[in-house]
């Protein structure tokens, strides 16, 4: 029986470097503009990186070019862990982080669009190391094995099997029929969007540098701000904020549904299950959370005098809105502390935390296409007890779905509660409260950013112990890779010859 290509991985792995250092050097030359004395440092971080990348491909550049399903699934999940163990390189050697365990939790939330941070006072960082931050979301955000994706076969190596494991979602929708021409074009729409917000934001009020930072940010639903307060630093201006909510629910959405936008197939957007959920979900929560809001909590009023401003009212659907949507597509953005504004939006948005964004997103969390065929398989269980003979498919998209597909996400559901509940027990063991236990464990599992307790939106996860940092790293690791793409390593079957 055949065994793994470990040449492969590894020849793989120094790539992945390769291209970890070449975005460094973006950093370095960001900090350069700004005439940062940590320009050097960058550059350093930039050069072991490609070094280290470049010696590990050289040595194993003899390898044979095939690639099967068991080393896509190892691929993806080294290939994570080598890019956040690298992508420390930079908060180490500028000094903005001198701990190792901060270094690689700042990191590891970055690639995995998290955005829990242990930075205390961000706006002293240098603009390099902010830009670098920002980065990970940016490169995490689509996947930076989806985009080797692009380049393999230039190697000789078929990518599909990368692409499989990496997509988000239970499954992996293709604009073209060539897996290289889907990575290409998926990249195209992310870099597109992510120049568009860029000069919206600027438009509005924003710096370049800023802009810049929060519509990387903002695509990859990440969550890294340039600011302490994170966007409540512009609750006077809500034009930036609009523009935010506008980006992020696109985020959330499928890219290939922005793909047939752009070729002007918009009844194939309109007509998919997913994305007419997803929109119910934000509008309707939104809603109920803006008359909440209106009613009973207090949110600070735009002072802009504007037509668009309507004082409280404005306010009220403008706060509601970004921050159902920073929960749903797991951005994690604040413009609010929405855990001080009622106890019954408190419970919604920690059920928000659960929901996520479409599949072939950007965002974290179940996503909605799972939870729509958990409902209508739930409701049919209904009808196969009344008649047990009838053959009733689940639906979707108009399409009756193998019960394969069924069966995998029920058990996707059943080890991410799993997962959630191991999460929490684990943070609780350490002696954190409920409310922070638990709200830590959903937040890193989702990815999320904020969450509740001593985790809240005004906090931040720099006073968990070590251990702490290190267990929701790998919360947030499972969760980014859809939990089956990393546990799968952890059963004694994947490891033996096929």
């Amino acid at each position: 029986m055949p065994r793994l290509n470990y040449r492969i991985i590894m020849y793989i792995m120094g790539l992945l470097l390769v291209f970890n250092g070449g975005f460094m050097s973006i950093s370095a030359l960001v900090s350069a503009i700004y005439r940062e004395d940590e320009a050097s440092d960058l550059l350093g971080a930039s050069l072991v990186a490609i070094g280290l990348g470049a010696v590990l491909m050289i040595l194993t550049r003899d390898h044979v070019k095939e690639l099967a399903k068991k080393e896509g699934y190892l691929i993806v999940t080294l290939g994570w862990l080598i890019m956040a163990f690298a992508g420390t390189m930079p908060y180490l050697f500028t000094g903005a982080i001198t701990n190792y365990t901060d270094a690689f939790f700042e990191t590891m939330s970055g690639f995995t669009t998290t955005g829990a941070s242990i930075m205390n006072d961000i706006e002293i960082m240098p603009k390099g190391v902010l830009f670098w931050r920002s980065m990970t979301h940016w490169i995490g955000g689509m996947g930076i094995i989806v985009l080797a994706v692009a380049i393999l076969p230039l190697l000789g190596i078929g990518g599909m099997q990368l692409f499989a494991a990496e997509a988000p979602g239970p499954s992996a929708d293709k604009l073209h029929p060539r897996i290289t021409d889907t990575a290409k074009r998926l990249w195209l729409i992310y870099v597109g969007f992510t120049g568009v917000q860029t000069i919206l934001l600027k438009v509005a009020g924003m710096g370049w540098f800023d802009a810049v930072n929060h519509a990387m940010s903002t695509l990859s639903t990440g969550g890294f701000s340039t600011k302490n307060a994170s966007i409540a630093y512009w609750n006077d201006n809500p034009y930036i904020q609009w523009i935010i909510v506008f980006f992020m629910f696109v985020a959330g959405m499928n890219f290939v549904l922005s793909y047939f936008g752009f070729k002007g197939q918009f009844r194939k957007i309109f007509m998919d299950t997913e994305f007419k959920w997803y929109t119910s979900f934000v509008v309707g929560f939104s809603i109920i959370g803006a008359i909440l809001i209106y009613l009973q909590a207090d949110v600070s009023v735009s002072s802009i005098p504007h037509p668009m401003v309507w004082g409280e009212a404005e306010s009220a659907v403008r706060h509601s809105f970004f921050q159902v949507l920073a929960v749903i597509t797991t951005t994690g953005f604040v413009s609010a502390d929405y855990t001080m504004w009622t106890p019954f939006l408190t419970i919604m948005f920690f059920g928000l935390f659960f929901l996520g964004g479409s599949a072939g997103s950007t965002s974290g969390g179940i996503k909605v296409m799972r939870h729509i065929i958990l409902i209508r398989n739930g409701i049919l269980e209904f009808k196969r007890t009344l008649h047990p003979n009838a053959i009733l498919p689940v639906r979707y998209n108009s399409r009756a779905l193998p019960n394969g597909i069924v069966f995998n996400i029920l058990g996707f559901f059943i080890l991410y509660m799993l997962a959630f509940i191991i999460g929490s027990v684990g943070l609780a063991a350490l002696g954190l409260d409920f409310d922070t236990a638990i709200g830590g464990a959903l937040s890193s599992l989702g990815n999320v950013g904020p969450a509740f307790g001593d985790l809240s939106p005004v906090n931040n996860f720099a006073g968990l112990p070590d251990l702490g940092k290190w267990w929701c790293a790998f919360l947030m690791l499972i969760g980014r890779l859809e939990l089956f793409t990393v546990l799968i390593l952890l059963t004694p079957f994947f490891w033996r010859n096929r």
